[in-house]
């Protein structure tokens, strides 16, 4: 195996080398990441991006990676195929597509570099969501029986959401479609760009603020890393400012313990049905 820790995380997303098809790694797809209909796009991202991490060598951080999901992943075995298509000083560009049982499910355009020797100036008019202490926001263990239910991913993070974005969970949506709040994993795993990859899709739907609960599937997922977080909680929130047609975008900021904008994601997703 490729990891060898405790965290659910990296057992999520481990990887076995195919001896003799170069490029080709196996997974194993946990049920314990599952929301809605299949395995959070979030995790597949990671798998997929982590794939290409090992194949790029000195190039380990994805920098700017897309997914087009295809069709439901499921918990069990999984393949991932990669292709280096270029190799450059800074970056190394490839795709993976991450197939069950002969059906392809995610298909990735991802160029990696190195986040450890990103510098220079920091410019940005961006500025961080002001949040409660995580001690005054609202935890997993206080989320309605439905969305457990329906995201047993939720059961692997210490997500502390602010309560000023959960009246949805009230029955009381705001309609702004705004969810922000806190995140870490449940056991302790620290921060690094793989994980921002999963945490790009880790929070409730911003359709739930809407009024619209239910699974929102990801069409397709884009997220832009710009270093590497510093250990503790990170700060996220997800937003939207269009529904149209059945879809909406689904914009996330992620910054972490020290106040660096560390990853940005857009998304494009199926609206939830009205009940």
């Amino acid at each position: 195996m490729t990891t060898a820790t405790r965290s659910e995380f990296d057992q999520g997303i481990a990887l076995t080398r195919h001896p003799e098809e170069a490029g080709r790694y196996e997974a194993e797809l946990g049920a314990g990441w599952q929301i809605g209909g299949g395995v959070n796009g979030g995790l597949l991202l990671a798998v997929a991006g982590h794939a290409l991490s090992l194949e790029h060598g000195q190039h380990p951080d994805p920098v700017s990676i897309s997914g087009y999901y295809l069709s439901a992943s499921t918990p069990g075995p999984a393949t991932v195929r990669t292709e280096v298509l270029r190799t450059g000083r800074g970056l190394s560009t490839g795709t993976a597509s991450l197939s069950q049982d002969g059906v392809e499910r995610l298909r990735v355009v991802a160029s990696h570099g190195d986040l450890a020797t990103v510098e220079g100036e920091v410019r940005t008019s961006a500025t961080a969501p002001q949040l409660p202490p995580p001690d005054q926001c609202i935890g997993v263990e206080h989320a309605p029986k439905q969305l457990i239910e329906q995201a047993a991913l939720l059961e692997r993070f210490d997500l502390r959401l602010d309560p000023a974005t959960v009246g949805w969970a009230l029955g009381q949506p705001s309609g702004r479609g705004r969810i922000q709040g806190w995140f870490r994993l449940a056991d302790g795993r620290e921060p690094d760009p793989l994980l921002l990859l999963l945490v790009a899709d880790a929070l409730p739907p911003v359709t739930f603020d809407l009024g619209l609960p239910g699974w929102a599937p990801t069409i397709e997922l884009t997220v832009h890393l710009r270093a590497k977080p510093a250990p503790g909680w990170l700060r996220v929130v997800h937003a939207t400012r269009n529904l149209a047609g059945g879809y909406f975008e689904e914009d996330a900021e992620i910054w972490d313990e020290a106040g660096r904008l560390v990853a940005q994601s857009r998304q494009l997703a199926r609206a939830p049905r009205p009940a």
